[in-house]
């Protein structure tokens, strides 16, 4: 199998990084791609050293573990499938089982801090940062750890204050700067999302070609 194409799709929390990746895949084989999200790399709750759920800064670099996300993608990448851990946020911890991933041409990695650690973003052949209002993302989220994750509005908010926004301008905000692709208004802006699909059709035609 000749080796996937990664593309890393990043932005704030509530960005629409979910909405514009079933987009590209509706405009897409969706035989031909798996999608990696970086929240599935959360360490497990054992791994904070007694901390309660609420002391715990989730949106910091080292509460994932990119490493094995690295590896991970590597593998993928050489043709060789994974298991994926997967992460209960509700009790934040790691489930016994695991996903096994078989590799695909294409590979679509989302996550806030995908652009933050060189290891990921060297594995990149697109990186893409979705700009995003600050007063919707907030309100996607709101509604999202209510209605998914079984949280209070307050605790929402007081998570938001204490970590996600200052974690966002500190890690997320700046690691835009990497991006190839800058898209404002996240999957509304369907223009730059056709164009997105062209050149990663364009990209695997060239990797036929070369592997021919």
């Amino acid at each position: 199998m000749k080796q996937s194409l990664l593309i890393g799709i990043a932005g704030g929390t509530g960005s629409g990084k979910t909405t514009v990746t079933n987009k590209i895949l509706e405009l897409l084989d969706r035989e031909r791609v798996v999608v990696i999200q970086h929240d599935s790399y959360y360490k497990d709750l054992s791994a904070h050293h007694g901390l309660a759920p609420d002391k715990i800064n989730f949106d910091h670099p080292s509460s994932l573990e990119t490493d094995l996300l690295a590896r991970h993608l590597r593998d993928l990448k050489a043709g060789k499938p994974i298991e994926q851990p997967i992460y209960n946020f509700t009790t934040h911890r790691r489930l016994k089982d695991t996903r096994r991933v078989e590799p695909k041409e294409i590979i679509i990695l989302d996550g806030i801090l995908i652009f933050v650690q060189k290891m990921l973003r060297d594995l990149m052949d697109i990186k893409i940062f979705l700009d995003t209002d600050a007063d919707e993302r907030l309100i996607r989220r709101i509604r999202r750890d209510i209605l998914e994750r079984g949280r209070s509005v307050d605790s929402v908010m007081n998570q938001y204050i204490s970590t996600v926004k200052p974690m966002h301008l500190e890690f997320v905000e700046a690691s835009k700067h990497w991006a190839d692709i800058i898209i404002p208004r996240g999957a509304e802006n369907t223009v730059a999302i056709d164009m997105v699909v062209t050149k990663i059709k364009s990209m695997l035609r060239e990797k036929a070609g070369d592997a021919g």
